[in-house]
């Protein structure tokens, strides 16, 4: 098959292999997309965009049992999406840092969706 562009795609493919991150690096990005990517974990995400919150004000805002939203919490804290901080006997729950916001923008922004 012929290119009609075959320097110009040559020098983007060597620029896309120099460029690339190690297995390690895609692996993780790929685990931590897959964790936000989730419908329970998503709206749990966009939850803690209007700030700190425990379980039982995650479970209030998204709906599901505090048993559910307790495993989707592990999950994403296991994947440094979240982060926790202990309060009393209470854990706070909030975004490990505004690339988190950033990413939740973004794909709501690529369909359009309110926040």
């Amino acid at each position: 098959m012929e290119c009609n562009h075959e320097e110009e795609h040559a020098l983007a493919a060597v620029r896309a292999k120099e460029n690339m991150p190690c297995e390690e690096a895609v692996a993780q990005v790929c685990a931590q997309l897959k964790a936000i990517c989730e419908p329970s974990r998503f709206k749990i995400l966009l939850a803690l965009r209007q700030g700190e919150m425990c379980v039982f004000h995650i479970v209030e805002a998204v709906g599901g049992t505090q048993s559910a939203v307790s495993h989707q919490l592990r999950i994403l804290r296991d994947n440094r999406i979240i982060k926790a901080r202990r309060d009393g006997q209470n854990i706070a729950y909030s975004l490990a840092d505004a690339h988190v916001t950033a990413l939740l923008e973004l794909a709501c922004a690529h369909l359009n969706c309110r926040f």
